[in-house]
């Protein structure tokens, strides 16, 4: 139950994050069409590589589904973490995604718009309604309603399969915008600590600006009367400093007891 609760609890705070994707769902197909199709095609080895990519390609800090289920870090992922990360990306293709998504999310305190909530949360509905249709086409027997039952699951089957590429392409692209193939220096490899799920009671304090700028400079919030054009008197305020991303000479802790 305390897991659950820190779960909940955990997705909140997510709500609450302060940047975006760099591209939402709708507009993945146009930022790298050729990755969307690969993604569609070949769809467990990109989850495969897109969480290595995510992990900075150093499998020690590997944990079975992003330490999000119960069943993180008793897998021998220690032993083995390319044959758990194969294993979790063919069996379990959906947490996989999910799990990068979230970890990507947590490290750089990317929120999901409504629109990507809206698209997830009909393929779940449509995922649950062919269920229920064939449930009750087992049940009642009748032809027809299976014919219908098994139309739905073949539509649900079509929104989960683009969906979930074109999510691995959000992944990517966000992954080049880290790494600085947009044009800025890629960020140094955070900490361990800041990588972890729901063991972080808050957002980490890194990452990227906030997204409304001002100036020349990012601030949480919009500065009152700006809209209108006519800043107070004292604007505008000092700009932030960003802390270093991670602090030099960081090294990560052993997570998960290893």
């Amino acid at each position: 139950m305390a897991a659950s609760a820190e779960a909940v609890e955990k997705m909140q705070v997510r709500k609450n994050y302060r940047n975006l994707w760099h591209t939402d769902l709708t507009s993945t197909i146009q930022a790298d069409p050729a990755y969307c199709c690969l993604s569609l095609w070949c769809a467990p080895c990109v989850s495969y590589l897109l969480r290595k990519r995510a992990l900075y390609d150093d499998m020690t800090r590997y944990v079975c589904c992003a330490g999000y289920m119960p069943c993180s870090g008793r897998c021998g992922e220690r032993n083995c973490p390319e044959f758990c990360l194969c294993t979790e990306v063919f069996l379990c293709f959906g947490n996989s995604v999910a799990s990068t998504r979230f970890l990507l999310q947590d490290e750089f305190n990317i929120q999901t718009t409504k629109c990507d909530n809206f698209i997830i949360a009909f393929m779940l509905f449509l995922q649950q309604l062919a269920c229920i249709c064939s449930l009750i086409a087992c049940i009642v027997g009748n032809q027809e309603l299976s014919e219908a039952a098994q139309i739905v699951r073949c539509l649900a089957d079509m929104v989960y399969c683009t969906v979930c590429a074109c999510m691995q392409t959000q992944h990517k692209v966000e992954m080049d915008k880290r790494d600085g193939k947009f044009g800025p220096q890629p960020m140094a490899i955070p900490a361990m600590q800041q990588m972890s799920r729901l063991d972080q009671p808050i957002p980490p304090a890194v990452g990227y600006p906030p997204q409304q700028p001002y100036g020349g400079g990012y601030y949480p919030q919009q500065p009152p009367h700006y809209a209108q054009g006519h800043p107070p008197a004292g604007y505008p305020p000092p700009i932030y400093d960003q802390p270093a991303y991670p602090p030099p000479g960081t090294q990560p802790p052993p997570r998960y007891g290893y």
